[in-house]
């Protein structure tokens, strides 16, 4: 290729790239006003968690009916006075903080989006979308999977010798630990894509490093599980090395 050849090149290239580092409609502020901002947008996800946390504990009865279902066969006991009304407290908080968490995300957007350049804008997106989404794919699997697996273990580890009556304090202990924990280990893919168009780690380095990524998966497994059995620590270790195996290949995909 000639000189001029590749100056025509850089010519025709240039612009698109300096469009798409611009950032639209850039506004200073100073530091004051980003913090004006940034308490207004933690004013506003305050105000919707605590509007979930209501509505959940409102209708908490048939939220706890549903944490109920993959204990089939077991009796819960009230072992204090109040005991239920504080897991109802519980109950609600996560799940009012699990659905109040789309609009605290899209009030961290407003609040990050001005400065973004319409390139990082491109990509935001869909990693926001992505995490919702794995948030929510990892809970269905948690209440589908891993709480029932780790259930009937224990249950079926006593049969025969101890008669199955829990605390219900203790078991929506175990339930929504489980869950949310659950939730953040599904969202290892959108670390992955945000390290490789970072250009920190490649697909090549995230794959020669299985090894250890087997041995921290089962160390994550053992961690995240609030229960001791193998199975459901398999599980959770399974599904985290797939999740792993599968950001390498998006990585591979979308490149730097």
């Amino acid at each position: 290729m000639t000189s001029s050849e590749t100056t025509a090149q850089e010519t025709t290239e240039t612009p698109e790239t300096d469009y798409l580092d611009e950032v639209p409609q850039d506004v200073e502020m100073s530091l004051f006003d980003h913090l004006e901002e940034l308490r207004r947008r933690i004013f506003y996800s305050l105000i919707a968690v605590f509007v979930g946390v209501i509505g959940c504990f409102i209708a908490v009865k048939p939220i706890v009916q549903l944490l109920e279902i993959p204990a089939q066969g077991v009796k819960f006991l009230q072992l204090a006075p109040g005991e239920f009304f504080f897991v109802s407290i519980k109950v609600a908080g996560y799940s009012g903080f699990v659905f109040s968490s789309p609009f605290i995300l899209y009030q961290i957007l407003l609040f990050v989006l001005p400065g973004l350049t319409r390139r990082e804008r491109r990509f935001i997106g869909p990693v926001v979308l992505g995490s919702s989404v794995l948030f929510f794919v990892g809970l269905v699997f948690a209440y589908i999977a891993l709480i029932p697996a780790a259930l009937n273990f224990f249950i079926n580890y006593g049969a025969g010798v101890v008669e199955q009556l829990w605390s219900i304090d203790k078991y929506f202990e175990f339930v929504l630990l489980l869950l949310f924990s659950t939730g953040l280990a599904f969202q290892i893919p959108v670390i992955q894509l945000l390290l490789g168009y970072l250009g920190i780690v490649s697909s090549k380095q995230m794959l020669s490093g299985w090894r250890s990524v087997i041995l921290g998966a089962a160390v994550l497994g053992a961690v995240l599980t609030p229960s001791t059995d193998p199975l459901t620590q398999s599980l959770l270790a399974g599904a985290v090395l797939g999740l792993y195996f599968g950001g390498i290949g998006l990585v591979k995909l979308f490149g730097k």
